[in-house]
C-alpha cells in the first residue's frame, strides 16, 4: 500500500519527468520536426528572429480558455504581424489525448481562427522533453540571439475560467514587449499551468 501511495505521489507531482528545462539566458536547444503541412521546421532556421513556442492540446480545458476567448489567437496575430515566429507544438503520444492527424490539426487551426506560423507534431515527445514542457499551454520565448528569455505560464491566474483573462498579467505579452523595446524581461520565469503534456 505504501509503495502504491508513493507511486501515486510521484505521478501527481510529475517527478517522473526527470528532464530539465534549459536555463533562462542559455542557448535554446535546436530541434527539427514536421509541421502539419508536411514541412520540416527547425529552430535554427529562425535565428535572428523572436520565436515563441506554445505547447498545446485542443482537448485541454485550459487551452480552451485561451482559444475559445480568442486570447491566444490575438497574441499570435499581434506578434506574428511584427515578424515574430509562433510555433504551436503538440507532444501528445500516439493513442493519447490531443494526438491528431495533420489534416485534423489544420481543420482545428482553421475553425479556431488560430494564427501560428506553424503547428509542429512531436508524438515521440523529443522536443517537449528537451524543453521540459509540462503543461498545455506552456510557453517559451527565444530572442533573436537564440537565447531563452522566458518560460512558464501564459499569464498570472492559473484557472480555466475565461473571465480571469482580463484580470491576469499576460507574461508572454509583457516579456515580448519588454525585450523588443531593449529592456530586460522583468518576469523571465513563472509556473506553467494547465493540463499535463500527454507524453
Amino acid at each position: 500500500m505504501k509503495t502504491f501511495l508513493s507511486l501515486v505521489a510521484i505521478l501527481l507531482t510529475g517527478a517522473f519527468t526527470s528532464f530539465a528545462a534549459p536555463e533562462i539566458g542559455s542557448p535554446a536547444p535546436d530541434f527539427s520536426a514536421m509541421d502539419t503541412n508536411g514541412k520540416t521546421q527547425t529552430l535554427s532556421q529562425y535565428k535572428g528572429k523572436y520565436v515563441v513556442l506554445e505547447w498545446t492540446n485542443p482537448e485541454c480545458p485550459f487551452v480552451h480558455k485561451h482559444y475559445d476567448s480568442g486570447n491566444m489567437q490575438k497574441l499570435q496575430k499581434d506578434y506574428t504581424s511584427k515578424g515574430i515566429v509562433w510555433l504551436s507544438i503538440n507532444s501528445s503520444a500516439a493513442g493519447n489525448q490531443g494526438n491528431y492527424t495533420p489534416e485534423k490539426w489544420n481543420q482545428i487551426v482553421k475553425e479556431k481562427g488560430a494564427a501560428p506560423t506553424a503547428v509542429l507534431l512531436d508524438p515521440d515527445g523529443k522536443i517537449g522533453k528537451t524543453y521540459a514542457a509540462k503543461t498545455t499551454p506552456h510557453i517559451f520565448i527565444i530572442n533573436p540571439d537564440g537565447k531563452l528569455i522566458y518560460e512558464g505560464g501564459i499569464d498570472s491566474i492559473a484557472s480555466s475560467d475565461q473571465s480571469d483573462i482580463q484580470k491576469a498579467t499576460n507574461y508572454v505579452r509583457v516579456a515580448l514587449d519588454e525585450s523588443m523595446s531593449g529592456k530586460p524581461v522583468t518576469t523571465p520565469t513563472s509556473k506553467p499551468y494547465g493540463c499535463s503534456v500527454k507524453y
